[in-house]
């Protein structure tokens, strides 16, 4: 699977834009993690026990978690666009790109919004949730809801699709991840929830990631097999 993930990120300029794309969907987790967690155990006062990954983008270091955010963001709709070429019109051909569109777009809008101060974050901003919410952070506010029921369902989407190819490792891996971004955004109750959040888009960006691998090794496989008879004339 290595050799063929980097035979894939090698091809001509011709067939390159496709990788390129797919690429993205490798890099936007581990950066938007990376980056996250280096956050989390740097930035003074900040406790992921009791504040959401959101409150990073506020402060004087708040513009690293706001390009976080965006960049993170726009490299899932890259990615959406190349899976589009690789699976368009077969099975997840359509909605799956669509539904991570908006995953990274919810990405995107969490990023160009910012929250407001709350919950002693940062230093000196008021201990309690705020009387009234900003309209930037009520956008802000649904942004994680778009990215994580979008990618909810696109996992579900990418059920059907393997259980279509009698690959029943990945029918589990996307069911399973489904179920676990589900329990985790939507359990009632706030106890805990910027943990929870946290863990599901780790999750999610997790099988985004393995999955952007799956798509450029069978490419990079399907060319070697169509070039196998021209090489052979």
């Amino acid at each position: 699977m290595t050799e063929s993930l980097r035979k894939a990120l090698r091809r001509p300029s011709a067939e390159m834009p496709m990788s390129v794309l797919l690429a993205c969907g490798l890099l936007a987790g581990p950066l938007f993690v990376g980056v996250a967690v280096g956050q989390v155990l740097l930035r003074d006062g900040f406790d992921l026990t009791r504040h959401p990954l959101s409150l990073l983008s506020l402060g004087e270091l708040g513009w690293i978690q706001v390009i976080n955010f965006v960049v993170a963001g726009l490299l899932s709709i890259a990615f959406a666009a190349g899976m589009r070429r690789v699976l368009h019109p077969g099975r997840a051909g359509t909605w799956g790109p669509v539904l991570v569109g908006a995953f990274g777009a919810g990405l995107v809008l969490g990023g160009v919004f910012i929250t407001d101060p709350s919950l002693g974050f940062p230093p000196g901003a008021p201990e309690g949730m705020p009387d009234h919410y900003s309209w930037q952070a009520t956008v802000h506010n649904i942004a994680p809801g778009i990215s994580l029921d979008a990618l909810i369902l696109a996992c579900l989407v990418f059920v059907r699709r393997f259980a279509g190819l009698r690959n029943w490792r990945w029918v589990t891996f996307s069911a399973a991840t489904a179920v676990a971004v589900l329990v985790l955004s939507w359990w009632p109750g706030l106890d805990g929830i910027s943990i929870r959040l946290a863990t599901a888009l780790a999750l999610g960006f997790g099988w985004m990631t393995a999955l952007a691998a799956r798509l450029l090794t069978e490419t990079a496989q399907s060319i070697d097999l169509a070039a196998e008879p021209t090489l052979a004339t």
